[in-house]
């Protein structure tokens, strides 16, 4: 397939409000409620054709930038100011194939973004979201799946200098040989303020959906579970005991423990994976876990060495991803995984993809995950699974159909239509639709069709117009 160029003649940004159900905590924050971005672009292609495409993501506080200083609203913010700034420089590149367009602006946007304060986290959000948009639209003009566009390589991906390691890789060829998958394990999250049973609640929602970890595990069935801890070993060893007493109800199961960036380094990891491990009550999670998210703060994760704590399993960047070249940065230090996540872009997904590969040929044991920041039912959810399914990942982190409480505050008609057009990921309740997950699993065939996981579109009557960013903050 000969990758087409296309100009990104227009881009529309809107916003919508919503509410959890259940309050989560993920490292210095508890979110009750928030905003989700929605964003579409048109582009004409070289034969003059034009069609739209669209993405949408939470504008999460706390997250891209951990900055205690600024408020939750000035968080979003910044990451509005991101998707105008590469919203600008999109518009302004002629031009280009989907690729090409990410790649060939990537330097600027960066640096446009760190003029104004912005980290390469922030900045790789608001690309992020124009990139999908596009190449939304350019597979819905060539009634072409992800899936099948890929494999041909619709995007155009190739060797260049946004990624000097890899400039004899070969990524036609890993790309036709991508066999996406058409079922994906959910990975349950297990936040830092989330009930472990009944006689932990003071009060309940009662919309009969599960609350507690026990509830969640005889209703889902779930295999894979993401474990959050805290950073004070005494509180974590307690908790993730309450947690096992639970989990080793089950036949089998395997985890993630997610560090939060809460440790100053390695060691202070390694300090409680050593109390899990001499543990009795912790015997078979620790025998269970898989790898460790992210346990040391982004400031120091990538200037300080993770062999101590790599020696007992092995470890993932995920905020520390900010700079495209994070994970090279991360090998050299002991690092032998790297998160994927739809809000920092699938291209950044697909070079991390092909690293894996490069690395694996040459011996080692690299590899991606997927990770959750609250992807919302309908196009937001769809995008991000349609990612993971297209590199090949077993299992995936899904928290949005736990804590928001399925199309929650969408028209109702909206949520009929995406159930409607995907039998297979969505299930009809008293409360409406909403994921369906079976024995632990989300059923991904209904994703193949033209466009990147979705061809409905949500209701944008009612959304409001995305505000214009109020960035740099005063001062």
């Amino acid at each position: 397939m000969t990758a087409p160029r296309f100009r990104i003649l227009e881009i529309e940004r809107r916003e919508w409000p919503f509410t959890l159900r259940l309050p989560f905590r993920f490292g210095v924050i508890t979110v009750t409620e928030g905003r989700q971005a929605v964003l579409r672009a048109r582009i004409r292609d070289e034969a003059g054709r034009e069609g739209w495409g669209i993405a949408a993501e939470s504008l999460a506080a706390k997250w891209f930038d951990k900055d205690p200083a600024l408020s939750d609203a000035q968080n979003e913010h910044q990451l509005r100011r991101a998707l105008e700034l590469a919203a600008e420089a999109s518009l302004a590149a002629g031009a280009n194939t989907a690729f090409g367009h990410f790649a060939d602006t990537h330097a600027a946007h960066v640096a446009a973004c760190g003029e104004e304060g912005l980290n390469p986290l922030v900045a790789s959000y608001g690309r992020a979201l124009v990139d999908r948009a596009a190449l939304d639209a350019l597979l819905k003009l060539r009634g072409t799946s992800v899936f099948t566009g890929m494999q041909g390589n619709i995007g155009g991906m190739a060797p260049h200098a946004v990624a000097p390691d890899l400039a004899g890789f070969d990524f036609g060829a890993m790309l036709a040989g991508l066999r996406p998958a058409r079922r994906i394990q959910a990975r349950h999250t297990v936040g830092l303020v989330d009930p472990i049973a009944a006689a932990e609640q003071r009060s309940r929602v009662g919309d009969g959906l599960p609350e507690t970890l026990e509830e969640v595990a005889a209703t889902y069935r779930h295999g894979w579970w993401k474990l959050k801890v805290a950073g004070d070993v005494a509180a974590d060893l307690d908790r993730l005991c309450r947690i096992a007493a639970v989990l080793d109800r089950q036949h089998d199961y395997h985890v993630s423990l997610d560090g939060n960036e809460q440790y100053a380094d390695a060691e202070g990891a390694a300090e409680l994976w050593r109390a899990m491990e001499a543990e009795p009550r912790l015997r078979r999670l620790s025998a269970s876990v898989r790898y460790i998210e992210q346990p040391v703060k982004r400031a120091r994760a990538l200037e300080t060495g993770m062999a101590a704590l790599a020696a007992m399993r092995p470890v993932i960047i995920d905020e520390s991803d900010g700079a495209l070249d994070a994970f090279v940065q991360a090998k050299d230090l002991g690092y032998a995984g790297v998160s994927s996540k739809s809000c920092k872009g699938i291209w950044r997904s697909l070079l991390n993809a092909a690293r894996c590969r490069a690395w694996n040929a040459e011996g080692g044991e690299y590899f991606m995950t997927g990770e959750d920041l609250t992807t919302l039912a309908g196009v937001c959810v769809q995008q991000d699974l349609a990612l993971v399914a297209l590199l090949g990942l077993a299992h995936v982190e899904r928290n949005g159909h736990h804590f928001v409480d399925g199309f929650n505050g969408r028209p109702k008609a909206e949520a009929v239509r995406f159930m409607e057009a995907h039998p297979d990921l969505y299930a009809d309740t008293p409360r409406g639709p909403r994921l369906r997950i079976r024995d632990g699993a989300l059923e991904l065939a209904s994703l193949d069709l033209p466009g990147l996981g979705a061809r409905e579109e949500p209701d944008y009557t009612a959304m409001q117009p995305m505000p214009p960013a109020s960035w740099p903050r005063p001062g």
